[in-house]
Order: structure tokens, then C-alpha cells, then sequence
């Protein structure tokens, strides 16, 4: 039978100093996207995935077209060695705009302007919180939600993998949260250095500008659909997503659903292309016997076009 293929594209925390340099080194597809990627946003994108310093590449403009630009390269690397389309797309928070890039629904200069522009926005939000919940049952996640609500505005952000989800919103209603789950049962809860309470109602008016922005935005349908972050649905209509980007925001991110839904209409190998591992990770936990590459040097490139060459054989 043959197999369903899906990529997936990471989001913020994946990034690293150094990522995407033997991808440019070695590729020539890989280096022009990366020069690119300067030359449309005006900075060093270049610069800052390879030299850092991480403390300039970790805040929020920079990471965000930085972890677009290196996965954006990585795909066109794996499309240059083998010749494969996949089934569905989809990436988390900012990694869905790689997915609409692989599946056609904007080009390279779209995709990097708009998660700049996204970027600027979501980095003019300061205050609120968030923190990591792992292990927690439906239960105890609500019955932390009620009692953080009781002080403040408190919502999940992500449903990462049925073990794990990230709350946002207000310091003092996340701290209670935290708080009331850690004592009642909930052995981790983990706050996270970030600059916002991303996915939450405190986006909502760089939620609004983004609207004002896509609107005159070049998108196109696809045949390869993104299963998008707020509602893990199959999206390939344009205008569908015009206005899911700027839901997306402020939206919770159902990535534990979206992967869910993939496997649920026959995807059974997922390809990660973009830095690091994280939801290979969480793909253990969502769907533990589907296959999983990773996609994010020279090395993982060539290791994952050998296997999938492999499977192409067998299945013809």
C-alpha cells in the first residue's frame, strides 16, 4: 500500500545559532533562499541563523522569518535530491506558513513577509504569561483553568501532545493555575521564558492589524492541503486562509488534533523539516506508530533522502 506522506514545519523555540549553514554551504537551492530571505526583509537573516548571537536571534522579530528562512531551505534541499509531493502540510504556530509555502498557497517573497509582518506585530504585545503543563489530566487541566480564572484571564495556548499543553494569558491567573495543578497531582508545570502570552487574548489587536495586512495579500488554492492550527481542519481554499492567519494569532493551537486528523485519513510518515526535533517529539506521544524523519542538516538530509528512496521502492 502506499504510503501518506505529511511535512511538518516547527515553530518558535526550535531555533539554534548555526542552523541552515552546511545546508548553504552545500546547496545552492538552500543558499538562495537564504540571500532571499536578506535581500526582502532587509536584514541579515543569514547572519543571525549563523552567527547569532542567540540572544538577537531568540527575540520574536528575528526567530519568526529566521526558523521560516532555514526551514523554507531545508524543504527545497529535500525537493532538489528526490522527487516527492506530500499529502498534507502542516506546521506549527509559525511553521504553518512553510506549510502554505510547500503547498503552494504563497510564494518564498509572501511567506517572508508576512511572518515579518506577523513578527512586528505579535512583538509589540508585552505582559502575561505562560508555562508548560505536562501530564495532566483533562480534569486537572479545567479544574486549574477555573481556579487561575477566578484572579484573571488564563486559556490553553497549544495542545502540543495528549501529555502536554501550554496555558497563556495573565501572570497571577497562569501562576494560580500552575499552582493549583502542581497541588493537586500535576507533577510539572514549567513557565516559559517568552516575551508574551502568544495564542491568547492578548494578541487580539495584533490579531486585528494582521487582518488589515493579508487582505492584500497574493494567496492561491492548492491541491495539497494545510491542516491548519485552529481548527486541525484540511484548508486549500485562498480565502479560507486569509482569515484563518489572523485567527491563528490569537487562537489556541490544536497541533495534538492536527496530527490526529492526519493519521485519521491515512498518513503514517510525517518529515520535520526545519531546525531541531521538537515535534518528532510530540509525535511519539500523538501517534507512536507512525514513521518520523527530521529534515535540518546536511547530515539528517541525507540520512532521510536514503530511507525515503528506500520506502518509494518497496511500494511501487
Amino acid at each position: 500500500m502506499v504510503k501518506k506522506i505529511a511535512f511538518l514545519f516547527p515553530g518558535q523555540g526550535s531555533q539554534s545559532v548555526g542552523m541552515g549553514k552546511d545546508l548553504y554551504d552545500n546547496y545552492e537551492c538552500a543558499k538562495n533562499v537564504f540571500d532571499t530571505a536578506d535581500k526582502i526583509l532587509d536584514k541579515s537573516i543569514t547572519k543571525l541563523c549563523f552567527e547569532g548571537p542567540e540572544d538577537d536571534l531568540k527575540q520574536t522579530v528575528n526567530t519568526q522569518p529566521a526558523i521560516v528562512t532555514m526551514s523554507i531551505a531545508a524543504l527545497e534541499v529535500l525537493k532538489s535530491q528526490l522527487d516527492i509531493k506530500p499529502d498534507y502540510t502542516a506546521g506549527h504556530s509559525l511553521g504553518e506558513y512553510c506549510a502554505m509555502y510547500a503547498s503552494g498557497v504563497m510564494s518564498l517573497q509572501t511567506a517572508l513577509k508576512a511572518i515579518q509582518e506577523r513578527a512586528n506585530l505579535m512583538d509589540l504585545v508585552k505582559g502575561g504569561s505562560m508555562a508548560a503543563v505536562l501530564n495532566a489530566t483533562e480534569e486537572q487541566l479545567q479544574n486549574g483553568l477555573k481556579e487561575g480564572s477566578k484572579i484573571g484571564y488564563v486559556d490553553v495556548a497549544n495542545y502540543n501532545s495528549p501529555s502536554q499543553v501550554v496555558i497563556t494569558g495573565d501572570d497571577a491567573a497562569v501562576k494560580a493555575a500552575s499552582d493549583y495543578m502542581l497541588a493537586n497531582g500535576v507533577r510539572r508545570v514549567v513557565p516559559l521564558a517568552v516575551s508574551g502570552a502568544f495564542h491568547s487574548k492578548f494578541m487580539e489587536n495584533a490579531s486585528v492589524e494582521f487582518e488589515n495586512f493579508v487582505s492584500d495579500l497574493q494567496l492561491s488554492d492548492t491541491s495539497i492541503p494545510v491542516v491548519t492550527n485552529v481548527d486541525a481542519q484540511p484548508t486549500t481554499n485562498a480565502e479560507d486562509f486569509r482569515a484563518k492567519m489572523p485567527k491563528q494569532i490569537c487562537s489556541s493551537v490544536y497541533w495534538t488534533q492536527t496530527i490526529e486528523n492526519m493519521v485519521s485519513n491515512g498518513v503514517d510518515t510525517f518529515i520535520e523539516i526545519g531546525p531541531g526535533k521538537v515535534l518528532a517529539g510530540l509525535n511519539k506521544k500523538i501517534a507512536p506508530d507512525a514513521t518520523v524523519y527530521n529534515i535540518f542538516d546536511k547530515t539528517s538530509m541525507e540520512t532521510t533522502v536514503s530511507a525515503l528512496k528506500e520506502i518509494f521502492v518497496q511500494v511501487k
